[in-house]
């Protein structure tokens, strides 16, 4: 075999594996989803209709976004390694005392090890549901929008379902009170 010979069938062999782990990383993506019980209608196009899903609670308990079904929501997708995700928690707390009678829910999903989430939220004294999603919380905050997998990252959901604003980075009391305001 020449040397033209050989190197076409590098460049053909790269391309094929290249084709293959494209493949395939979509194809686990899919597996994630589905065992997240996300819905995929349209993720080739970003919706601004509210992806669905189950997790479970710190208690184990199944929850079902569906649950909060009417109520303005937050879902912030965060970790306890990330530095951002901890320091905007204080303001989320103050937000759910103040607005959660006027129909504002803050979903937390925390996309860590669960027992490192407890010895976090315990003490800070969070006061809405955190559920745990783990590595698989990545896909699902991709179905959100999440397109670089970037945390924290929040979603701001209107009462129909609608996903009016989404957030790549810290999120201040101020920022979420302004965007909630017309929608409580």
């Amino acid at each position: 075999m020449n040397k033209l010979n050989s190197t076409l069938l590098m460049v053909g062999m790269a391309v094929a594996g290249l084709t293959a782990g494209y493949l395939f990383n979509n194809w686990q993506h899919q597996q994630k989803l589905t065992q997240l019980n996300v819905s995929t209608a349209k993720e080739t196009t970003l919706s601004n209709i509210r992806p669905l899903f189950k997790l479970k609670d710190l208690d184990d308990k199944v929850r079902d976004v569906k649950e909060w079904d009417g109520q303005v929501l937050m879902i912030n997708f965060w970790a306890t390694w990330c530095p951002p995700c901890r320091k905007e928690i204080p303001a989320f707390i103050k937000l759910q005392e103040k607005y959660e009678d006027k129909g504002f829910k803050i979903i937390g999903i925390a996309l860590d090890e669960k027992q490192a989430v407890i010895d976090f939220t315990d003490p800070m004294g969070v006061n809405y549901p955190v559920l745990m999603a783990e590595q698989e919380g990545i896909a699902l905050s991709k179905a959100y929008g999440n397109r670089l997998g970037v945390l924290p990252f929040s979603v701001i959901i209107d009462r129909k379902g609608n996903i009016i604003h989404r957030q790549r980075t810290e999120l201040s009391f101020e920022q979420v009170e302004t965007m909630i305001k017309p929608l409580i």
